[in-house]
């Protein structure tokens, strides 16, 4: 557990140096990010820089507002420099899946506002084949929610609908809404004509499938240091 937190940290620092004075960040949600947010505030306090973020969670709202980041929203600031987030997991492809921290509408809809986008992860997120090391969230709306399960099951799938408690409490994200967590037995066969298919059943809010959403890749090792990727590099 230490390795993979160390290799998580050690993600976190390595992207807060892509980081410059003046940049309107989008701020991802989840652990490997909590280490970015800390890094960025290191950088701020001892180099002055000037920052603005736009967070894609309430969490991540309250962390960086404890840590002196100044926030921004989308209507006010609908064009961002660099979006910083994470991941569950990673192929060759650099496509992702993403959502283990429920904020996955929010989450592309930041993404897709970035002029770049770095993904950072820790140790054990790099896959062959999506779905294999984690289920595949998927956003959905409360009203009509077992009919949507249903359909989201009927392309190849065991949905289980996320609860936050031993009692079965339902999750509900910022938005309102609920995760089906999709289990795919041998993974995912084609990850874009799974999006489609999914993004259109009545009731899908959004999908954790993030397909063109990584131009820098930011994983961290066990070792304690970073490799850095560009989507194109050879």
């Amino acid at each position: 557990m230490q390795t993979v937190m160390s290799s998580k940290q050690a993600a976190g620092n390595a992207a807060a140096s892509l980081v410059e004075d003046g940049m309107i960040l989008g701020l991802g949600t989840g652990s490997t990010v909590t280490y970015f947010l800390d890094a960025v505030a290191l950088r701020m306090n001892a180099e002055g820089l000037n920052l603005k973020g736009v967070p894609t969670s309430e969490d991540t709202a309250e962390k960086a507002r404890g840590l002196g980041i100044v926030l921004s929203t989308l209507e006010e600031t609908p064009e961002l420099d660099l979006v910083v987030d994470g991941a569950d997991e990673v192929d060759a492809a650099f496509r992702l899946i993403k959502g283990g921290g429920g904020a996955l509408l929010r989450e592309k809809i930041v993404a897709s506002a970035g002029a770049k986008v770095a993904i950072i992860v820790g140790e054990g997120k790099r896959v062959e084949r999506l779905g294999t090391t984690f289920l595949l969230p998927v956003e959905i709306l409360p009203f009509g929610h077992t009919t949507t399960a249903q359909k989201v099951a009927a392309q190849g799938c065991q949905p289980f609908l996320r609860t936050t408690d031993e009692e079965g409490t339902l999750m509900v994200t910022d938005n309102g809404n609920y995760i089906l967590d999709c289990k795919f037995e041998e993974g995912i066969q084609n990850p874009e004509e799974l999006h489609r298919a999914l993004s259109e059943i009545p009731g899908v809010a959004e999908v954790g499938l993030f397909l063109n959403h990584c131009d820098i890749l930011v994983e961290g090792l066990i070792d304690g240091t970073a490799r850095i990727r560009e989507r194109n590099e050879s």
